[in-house]
């Protein structure tokens, strides 16, 4: 035998709780709740996870013992006037003993179907409040052991108090049963679950993405005035280049970064039509391009990079140096969306013929993949 806890504990109306650490701030559990279905009253077991006990005393502390045994505990009855059973499983191995305005104590207690009895004395001499430095007139002892669940029962009623509330016990209805409380879960889960899916599609354009997209949807680079990146502009598309495979991806970025040089009035330029034919043989930069801040100095250098009002390189050459780092991107699938959204920015509200000239230009990316079936939708 173990003594969990022993000690006076503050009640208030009469009550205080055994429950889970994350139900310390909630330990409001209806009362009627908590005794539904039940033919003994003072601890109420029928919410899972949880216990209500009652104790004669309203307002003050009073003596309790919280006892662990390995079996069933000697019953003692005439130690004690009042005795009750009732069945008890943890839902959590984070367990309390719990006071009026919760203040609180451990109790290590298993994830385990466990029977309680609880005794109490001096109920009746307890009514009223009691004040500190006043004498003791009721105490309480408080035994788990492990058993499997069965019904509750009264064990030994003496006092008006524990009458009082045995009838009140079994004035309520019964509670719903372990098997309706377990698909009430299992529906609360699965409707979760289907939450999580429709707001995965509404997010991919109606679809759900392939495992690829997924892995790199956090690695595709956002642009400005693009909050939904080319899912936004063009979902249908996005699942298309997904489904074509790496060459065809690969091909895509080249192909995307050309446009948008083209686009933004660069193409012509030496050092920028050097580094499109290292692109395309898969070369690695040479300068300017090999780093971004040798490309900035470029771009503000060169008086041939078309500028806007400010004096600066504009939006759509900003969008083409973009889509030029994007396009040698080692994955071709981050690469092909990154610099198709890039090129998208230089063509601005033509963006409809850039992709209208993508499917033309790779017909597997014409129509977009049958979207992808699930029994949970």
């Amino acid at each position: 035998m173990r003594t969990l806890f022993s000690g006076e504990l503050r009640v208030a109306y009469g009550q205080f709780y055994v429950c889970r650490g994350d139900s310390l701030f909630s330990t409001a559990t209806p009362l009627d709740d908590s005794f539904a279905g039940q033919r003994a009253g003072l601890c109420g077991g029928a919410v899972p996870g949880h216990l209500f006990l009652l104790t004669g005393m309203h307002t003050g502390s009073v003596p309790i013992t919280v006892e662990l045994h390995e079996t069933e505990a000697p019953l003692d009855a005439d130690v004690w006037e009042d005795i009750v059973e009732a069945s008890f499983r943890p839902v959590s191995d984070d367990i309390w003993l719990v006071e009026w305005g919760n203040g609180s104590y451990p109790l290590p207690l298993s994830e385990t179907s466990y029977r309680v009895r609880y005794h109490c004395r001096g109920m009746d001499e307890a009514r009223t409040a009691r004040y500190a430095g006043e004498p003791v007139l009721d105490e309480y002892l408080l035994r788990f052991w492990p058993s499997p669940p069965a019904p509750d029962r009264v064990v030994k009623e003496t006092s008006q108090a524990a009458a009082y509330w045995h009838e009140f016990a079994r004035k309520q209805p019964p509670g719903p049963t372990l098997e309706e409380l377990a698909e009430a879960e299992r529906q609360a889960r699965e409707e979760e679950e289907h939450t999580k899916i429709r707001q995965e599609m509404d997010a991919w354009g109606g679809r759900l993405p392939s495992d690829r997209l997924r892995e790199v949807r956090d690695k595709l680079r956002g642009i400005q005035g693009y909050p939904m990146g080319l899912v936004g502009l063009d979902a249908a598309l996005v699942h298309a280049i997904d489904a074509a495979g790496p060459e065809e991806q690969r091909a895509l970025a080249r192909w995307t970064a050309h446009r948008a040089c083209e686009t933004a009035g660069l193409r012509d330029i030496g050092w920028v039509a050097r580094s499109l034919a290292e692109l395309d043989r898969g070369e690695p930069y040479s300068p300017p391009l090999d780093d971004p801040r040798r490309l900035r100095d470029a771009a503000f250098s060169d008086a041939r990079v078309p500028r806007s009002h400010d004096g600066t390189p504009g939006l759509s050459q900003v969008a083409a140096f973009a889509a030029l780092f994007d396009a040698a991107a080692p994955d071709p699938l981050k690469a092909a969306l990154d610099a198709l959204l890039a090129t998208a920015v230089t063509y601005d509200t033509h963006r409809p013929h850039l992709f209208a000239e993508v499917r033309r230009t790779f017909p597997a990316m014409a129509i977009a993949p049958e979207a992808e079936r699930s029994d949970r939708q």
